[in-house]
C-alpha cells in the first residue's frame, strides 16, 4: 500500500512540475487562484481525518493539516488578490484620461 502512495506521489509530483513549466507568466494568477481553491479540498479532508478517527495522533495530525491547508488557502487568496491590483488602472492614470489632471 505504501509503495503506491508512493508511487503516485512522485508521478503526481512529476505531472505538477511539467504543468507549471509549460504555463506561460500571463497565466500564472488565474492558475494560482484555481489551485487555491483546489486547496480547500485539503480543508475537507483534513477535517475528516481530524474528526472521524480515534487514534489521538491521527487527530494531531489532522489538526495541523487543517491549520496548514488553511494558511495556504489564505495566503493564496492574498497574494492572489495583491497581483490583481497590480493590472487594475492607478487613479492618476484614470484622472488624466478623463481630463482631471
Amino acid at each position: 500500500m505504501s509503495l503506491a502512495l508512493f508511487i503516485v506521489f512522485v508521478l503526481a509530483s512529476f505531472v505538477g512540475v511539467e504543468v507549471i513549466s509549460k504555463v506561460p507568466a500571463t497565466l500564472h494568477t488565474p492558475l494560482m487562484s484555481g489551485s487555491n481553491a483546489i486547496s480547500g479540498i485539503t480543508i475537507v479532508g483534513a477535517l475528516v481525518v481530524a474528526g472521524g478517527v480515534e487514534a489521538p495522533w491521527a487527530k494531531w495530525v489532522g489538526v495541523a493539516a487543517l491549520v496548514l491547508a488553511t494558511i495556504n488557502v489564505v495566503g493564496g487568496f492574498l497574494v492572489t488578490d495583491r497581483m490583481l491590483e497590480m493590472f487594475k488602472p492607478r487613479e492618476k492614470a484614470v484622472a488624466e484620461t478623463n481630463g482631471r489632471a
